[in-house]
């Protein structure tokens, strides 16, 4: 596999049972195959801290606004995005594979985030109240709404409708 952000042959590296493959001597990125990253991505697991000092290449500079393909499926361009809500890692992700490519420093950056997913999650969280929390409470309150008026609705058809007075159709009456 080639590195995406500086064409060096990636090296293969097993840390605690994880295989992922380094930029050594160039740029020293890392690729995750899907789900390899989320074993290594909390500050307690002590598993990948060697993978946070890569040796690498400081003369090389990587365009960090070039858009990179992925290592492992040749045609395919990585979508980049925010690793958090804290919006100060960007990682690069395969739609294909759901690999990722973290640029040199990025773990080290990612796994002082936060200290576990629980607290990631929580964070997800408030960002996302705050960020929506207005306009769904509007919602809701404007659904409940229009569940009450719907009901009073269908109350109304329900006395209208020939249906409620076949025998044994309606919950209600003489029959």
């Amino acid at each position: 596999m080639k590195c995406p952000a500086c064409e060096n042959v990636l090296q293969e590296m097993n840390v605690e049972g994880v295989a992922v493959n380094v930029c050594k001597g160039g740029c020293g990125g890392i690729w995750f195959d899907n789900f390899e990253l989320k074993k290594l991505d909390e500050e307690h697991e002590f598993a990948g801290d060697e993978l946070l000092d890569v040796e690498r290449d400081e003369s090389l500079v990587v365009d960090h606004s070039k858009r990179i393909k992925c290592p492992k499926c040749d045609d395919i361009v990585m979508m980049r995005h925010f690793f958090s809500v804290k919006k100060s890692v960007e990682i690069d992700e395969c739609p294909s594979c759901a690999g990722f490519w973290l640029d040199a420093g990025e773990l080290r950056e990612i796994r002082g985030l936060y200290e576990t997913e629980e607290d990631r999650k929580k964070a997800a969280h408030e960002y996302f109240d705050e960020v929506f929390g207005d306009e769904l409470a509007a919602m809701q309150v404007e659904n409940v709404e229009k569940y009450a008026k719907t009901k009073r609705i269908a109350n109304i058809f329900r006395y209208i409708c020939p249906t409620n007075y076949i025998p044994g159709r309606q919950k209600w009456g003489a029959f």
